[in-house]
This record gives C-alpha cells, structure tokens and sequence, in this order.
C-alpha cells in the first residue's frame, strides 16, 4: 500500500493552471518521438505526465512507463483504460469511475480486478470522478466503455455528476471531451461546479492552444492535460514554455 512515497494529491492541490502531458503508449512506440516529448515538455515546464490509453496492450504500457521513469523527473501518474495499466514505476494512478456512463464494468468492474495489485503497491491512489462531456466526435474511451458522453448543453447535469462523486468521496474530477475533441468542455460546468464545491478538477480533450489554458487557468481549473494536439504539433510545447515564461515574469 502507498507509504508515502510521492504526494501527487498534496501537489494537484496546491495551484492552479497546472499542465499535464497525455501519452497514449499505443501513439507513443518510436523512443526518439517519447525521448523528443519528453526533453521538450521539460523545458516547457509541464508539471505531470499522464500514461495511458482505451486499448494500450500490458506490455506497451509497462514499457512507456519504464521509458519515461528513466530519462525523467517529472511526476508519473498513471491514467488507465483498464485494469493491466498498473505499474510501481509510476508516482500516482488517478482510481477513475466513469460516472457519466451507466457501464458496471468501468464504474467498478475494472476496479475489482486490479484492486489487490494496487493495495500491494506503494503507490499514491487518487480515487477521481471521470466525467465525459461530448466533445463533438465520438471519442474511443466513449466507445471502447459503451457510454454515451454527457451533451456539452446539458451543465445542469455534469455538474450534478460531478458532485455525486464528491460526496461518494472522490477527491479529483476530471472533466474531459476526449482525445482529438473539436469542442473542450464548456466553462458553464466548470463554473457551475465551482459554486458548488472547491475540489480538485482536471479538464482534457480539444485544447490546441494557449488562449485554453489560459482560460481555464482563470476557471481555477487544477490541471490542464494536452494530448492529441503534441501527436501532430509536439512544438505546441514550445508555446506553452513561452507562455509560463511570459506569467512567470
């Protein structure tokens, strides 16, 4: 069980704007792309790496870990599709329920099948409330679970869902519109769930520049994670050095 070793929740919690970089080890194979990624995210300040993926094998995933951990100091925390994507190399897993969907299997199905791996870990658990919000394409986390995204119109709802996993006893919630979304999340949930509550929140999917962050920053969003985009444009990274220069001065 996690003794300590790193706390990722302490950090999450202690600023807003924070970046993460999402890398899907099935998009992540060539080691000088991962090796580029990494040396580039470095200078541009990210705070974290999120691993993982809807249909990552086990032994891809192991091997994305075990890259990133040797030629970064960067914080690991691991974002799983499925029970195998669990490793000790990492520094935290965020411990998703899909709670916009209705599937047993990702609200606790995957759960029950990697729970005594985990508990054996000495690795910081993050229980989190995963919420898609429909981000205009049909992402592959909403097909490979089977569920259907919450309509980015419909704040009322999201915001209900969100607070339904707070007071489950979730610490983080993570908002996201999926990889390669045309629209983000809408910042009528975030602010609506912020009137409600101060917890910790994470926003993904369709954040192509630096205008976003931005705007979420000022949301009070805890942490902004930037995926798809680095796949087609990994010097976006050298935009968002600029950026944290330019706040930092």
């Amino acid at each position: 069980m996690y003794k300590g070793r790193t706390n990722i929740f302490k950090k999450m919690s202690s600023k807003k704007g924070q970046i993460a970089v999402l890398i899907d080890p099935e998009k992540s194979k060539d080691e000088t792309y991962l090796s580029e990624l990494i040396k580039k995210s470095a200078f541009a300040g990210v705070d974290y790496f999120f691993i993982g993926g809807s249909t990552v094998s086990a032994n891809n995933f192991q091997a994305t870990i075990s890259f990133v951990k040797q030629n970064t100091t960067i914080p690991i925390v691991i974002f799983p599709g499925a029970a195998h994507q669990v490793s000790e190399e990492a520094d935290a897993i965020l411990y998703l329920s899909l709670l916009s969907g209705r599937n047993a299997e990702y609200l606790i199905g995957q759960h029950v099948a990697s729970a005594l791996e985990i508990h054996q870990l000495d690795i910081e658990v993050i229980p989190t409330a995963y919420i898609l919000i429909d981000g205009g394409v049909k992402s592959s986390v909403a097909y490979v679970s089977q569920t259907t995204p919450i309509p980015a119109n419909q704040s009322g709802i999201a915001v209900k869902t969100a607070l339904a996993g707070v007071l489950q006893g979730k610490k983080v919630v993570f908002f996201d519109a999926g990889s390669g979304a045309e629209q983000t999340v809408p910042n009528e949930i975030i602010d609506g769930f912020y009137t409600l509550t101060d917890e910790i929140t994470i926003v993904g999917g369709g954040i192509r520049d630096v205008n976003t962050i931005e705007q979420f920053k000022k949301a009070k969003v805890n942490i902004i994670v930037i995926g798809n985009k680095l796949e087609s444009d990994i010097d976006f990274l050298l935009d968002i050095a600029h950026y944290n220069q330019a706040i930092h001065k």
